[in-house]
């Protein structure tokens, strides 16, 4: 029961960190490239873990051939999330990415459903249908169907999250915390760093070196690195050893309420009516997911 309700805390407060820190990422991206951006603070979380490991002597963790078969497979989604998420924020506003990461929120019953192969039940599909409905207010704001190429972006980042949810709370129990998140938050910066060579050929060293060099950059590197990937991984990792992933999803809710009260307070965005209920009925639609599915699942 204590550990139960710390893991509660612990999620909580990721959700805090993860949808107060959007506004500072997207500042940081229109000076260092996403991906570029997402190599150095994953790398530099994944490098900060193995000092922890180096310095516990324990490196020889890693010769375990299923912890670097599942931290891979957590590593591929996590890099596919952020890759898009943080591609989006070039395109969409901080309240938008919240709100369409957390229909991530939503997904993790019908993946979980479909690892174990279970029917989806009436609850979970109306509940869909809600959130489904809200992504089209919040995405046209009331207007014509015309999609937005960054909303489009962190739609399918929300897929992402969702299979890393899901897929975490099924590896975590059979490994220790820190191997498993080092591997994976290694793989993310590797994957990061390839593709920033392919799709951002126009970072040169000495564009690097000027992005660096910018206290906006660096103040979302050190943030990222430490609290929001380190940190936030690690604790997500760790909960999932004593919750379910539908438990984990019902906190993470939390995120885009974060994110949006951080856009209207600090970047001055603006929710127009059509917005609002948007917005509204994605949260009724993550809660009623989670809520429904979670009677069972989670006590």
């Amino acid at each position: 029961m204590k550990r139960t309700w710390l893991a509660d805390v612990c999620l909580l407060l990721v959700a805090l960190i993860w949808g107060s820190t959007f506004l500072v990422v997207q500042h940081a991206v229109h000076t260092l490239p996403p991906l570029a951006f997402n190599a150095i603070r994953f790398i530099g979380a994944g490098l900060l873990f193995a000092v922890v490991l180096l310095a516990r002597r324990s490196l020889f963790v890693f010769l375990d051939k299923r912890l670097l078969i599942h931290g891979s497979i957590l590593g591929l989604w996590l890099f596919s999330a952020y890759a898009f998420q943080t591609i989006g924020l070039l395109y969409t506003t901080t309240t938008n990415t919240g709100f369409l990461t957390g229909l991530s929120v939503v997904l993790v019953p019908f993946i979980t459903l479909w690892l174990a192969k279970q029917r989806l039940t009436l609850p979970t599909w109306i509940s869909a249908l809600l959130a489904l409905c809200g992504l089209y207010l919040l995405a046209f704001n009331g207007g014509a169907a015309v999609w937005n190429q960054g909303d489009v972006l962190v739609l399918l980042c929300a897929v992402g999250f969702a299979m890393h949810i899901a897929l975490t709370g099924r590896f975590a129990p059979h490994h220790d915390t820190l191997p498993l998140v080092t591997v994976q938050l290694t793989i993310v910066g590797i994957l990061s760093g390839g593709s920033s060579l392919i799709f951002e050929p126009q970072l040169s060293t000495g564009m690097l070196g000027q992005a660096l060099s910018e206290p906006k950059v660096l103040f979302a590197l050190a943030v990222s690195i430490g609290l929001s990937t380190a940190f936030a991984f690690w604790a997500q990792t760790w909960c999932q050893r004593y919750t379910s992933a539908t438990r984990v999803a019902i906190l993470f809710a939390m995120e885009p309420v974060f994110a949006a009260i951080t856009g209207v307070t600090f970047a001055g965005e603006v929710l127009g009516g059509w917005a609002i209920a948007g917005c509204g009925l994605i949260f009724a639609g993550m809660i009623v997911a989670e809520l429904k599915w979670g009677e069972h699942a989670v006590q």
